[in-house]
């Protein structure tokens, strides 16, 4: 039973932090991009331990926080 549970976790990171990422990039929220990086990083850190290709998913999780860099910048030069 702990194997669902840790799998139902996996999901629901992955799916809140694409859904944090979609609605930062509407919003234009870089505290909410911030979040969905953070939401990625632990499922994509599973995939460490794969050979090969599958160690780049690791890499995912710089696509929000590059996102919430440059949002927090734009933001901060129109002020």
């Amino acid at each position: 039973m702990g194997f669902f549970w840790m799998g139902l976790v996996f999901w629901l990171l992955i799916g809140a932090s694409l859904l944090l990422f979609i609605w930062g990039l509407w919003k234009k929220s870089w505290k909410v991009l911030l979040i969905s990086g953070i939401a990625l990083v632990l499922p994509s850190l599973y995939f460490l331990g794969g050979e090969s290709w599958y160690r780049l998913v690791t890499l995912l999780p710089l696509i929000p926080f590059l996102f919430a860099f440059y949002t927090r910048k734009s933001i901060k030069h129109s002020l």
